[in-house]
C-alpha cells in the first residue's frame, strides 16, 4: 500500500549572514528528504549541526539573520516557501507545529498561561469562552500539569523549566496538527515526566495520525519513538535509514562515532568522544566535510565531495568508501 506523503525537502539551502553579509554561515545545505503520513523521524547530531534550523526552516520562522537561498519545502503538494505570510499564517501552528527547544523564549512574560495557549485555540478553531477555557485545562492536564483552573491564570515565572516545557508542548498539539517538530522536547524534563510526555505524544499519533519529527540528541528517544533516522552533519544529511540499521548496522563513520560516544559498541562500559571538533561551517573543509575527524580517511575524501549512495531501499549514505 502506497503511503501518503505529506512533506518533501528538495535542495533546501538556508545560510545565516552577518557582519553585514561579510560571513556566511551554511547551517542547512542542499538538504533532501521526505517524510509520509504517520511516519516518526529522528534528525540527530551534535551542537550546530543545523538540525534546529531545518526545522525553523520548514516551519518559516527563522531569525532576520537567517534566510533560505535554495530548495523548495513541499507541504502536503505545496511549496510552503512560495506562500504569502497571511496563507503561511493559517498552516502553522494548525496543520504545522513545532516545539521550540527553549521554552524560556517560547513563551511571553507578560501573559498567562492561560492566554498563550488560548490564543492558537482562538485563532484556529475560532474557540470562545467557556469551551475555549475548558480546551486549555484540559491541555494542561494532558501534559501532566495538575490543578490547571490555577495555572490558566499564572505567568511563565511561576513555573519551573520543566512545567514550561510542557506548556509549550500543550500550545503545539492544541490543534492537532499534520505534522509535529519537536526539537529537544525532553530537555528539561525529568525521567518519570519524560516518559509521560512521550506517551502522550504515541497516543496523539495513534489518535490523529499526527506525523513526528523529533530534532534530538537523546538516542533513546530515537530508539523508543523513531522509525526512520536522518544523520546531520555540518549542515548536510551523511546517513539516512530505518532507525534497526542505524544502530545495528550503522554505515557513515560519523553515525558510527556517534553512537561509540553515546553507547559504546564494543563494550557498554566504555564510551569514546568523537574525535576532534565540528567544523567552522562559514569556513567548511575541501571533500568530505568529515574527513579531517575520520580515521578511515583517504585522498579521495579530503578532494572531493561524496555523492549519496544508495545501499537499499531505505539506506544510503554519503561516504566513499561505498563507492564503486
Amino acid at each position: 500500500m502506497t503511503q501518503r506523503e505529506i512533506l518533501k525537502i528538495q535542495g533546501l539551502t538556508t545560510r545565516y549572514e552577518t557582519f553585514g553579509g561579510k560571513r556566511v554561515i551554511n547551517a542547512v545545505n542542499n538538504v533532501s528528504f521526505t517524510l509520509n503520513h504517520k511516519d516518526t523521524l529522528a534528525v540527530i547530531g551534535e551542537s550546530g549541526c543545523g538540525k534546529s534550523t531545518l526545522g525553523l526552516s520548514i516551519v518559516g520562522v527563522l531569525p532576520e539573520a537567517a534566510r533560505i537561498t535554495a530548495g523548495e519545502v513541499l507541504f502536503e503538494g505545496k511549496d510552503i516557501l512560495k506562500m504569502k505570510p497571511d496563507e503561511l499564517s493559517k498552516i502553522r501552528g494548525r496543520k504545522i507545529s513545532m516545539i521550540l527547544q527553549d521554552p524560556m523564549t517560547s513563551l511571553n512574560p507578560v501573559y498567562t498561561i492561560g492566554n498563550q495557549i488560548g490564543e492558537t485555540l482562538r485563532f484556529h478553531l475560532n474557540l470562545r469562552g467557556k469551551k475555549l477555557v475548558e480546551q486549555i485545562k484540559r491541555l494542561i492536564l494532558d501534559v501532566k500539569i495538575p490543578k490547571p483552573e490555577r495555572r490558566i491564570k499564572q505567568y511563565p515565572h511561576e513555573f519551573s523549566g520543566g512545567m514550561m516545557q510542557r506548556i509549550v508542548g500543550a500550545i503545539a498539539i492544541s490543534c492537532e496538527p499534520s505534522l509535529l517538530i519537536c526539537d529537544e522536547p525532553t530537555t528539561n524534563l525529568d525521567v518519570t515526566i519524560q516518559l509521560q510526555y512521550l506517551e502522550l505524544l504515541k497516543d496523539i499519533q495513534s489518535r490523529t495520525g499526527v506525523t513526528l519529527m523529533f530534532i534530538t540528541h537523546d538516542l533513546g528517544i530515537v530508539a523508543e519513538m523513531c522509525r526512520r533516522v536522518l544523520v546531520m552533519y555540518a549542515g548536510k544529511i551523511v546517513e539516512r535509514a530505518s532507525v534497526m540499521e542505524v544502530f545495528d548496522h550503522p554505515q557513515h563513520p560519523y553515525t558510527k562515532a556517534l553512537l561509540e560516544a553515546a553507547f559504546g559498541l564494543t563494550d557498554l562500559r566504555k564510551k569514546s568522544p568523537v574525535y576532534g571538533e565540528p567544523p567552522n561551517l562559514s569556513r567548511l573543509p575541501s571533500g568530505c566535510s568529515f574527513h579531517p575527524r575520520c580515521r578511515l580517511a583517504e585522498k579521495i575524501c579530503r578532494e572531493s565531495e561524496p555523492p549519496e549512495i544508495s545501499l537499499n531501499e531505505e539506506t544510503a549514505v554519503k561516504c566513499w568508501r561505498y563507492a564503486a
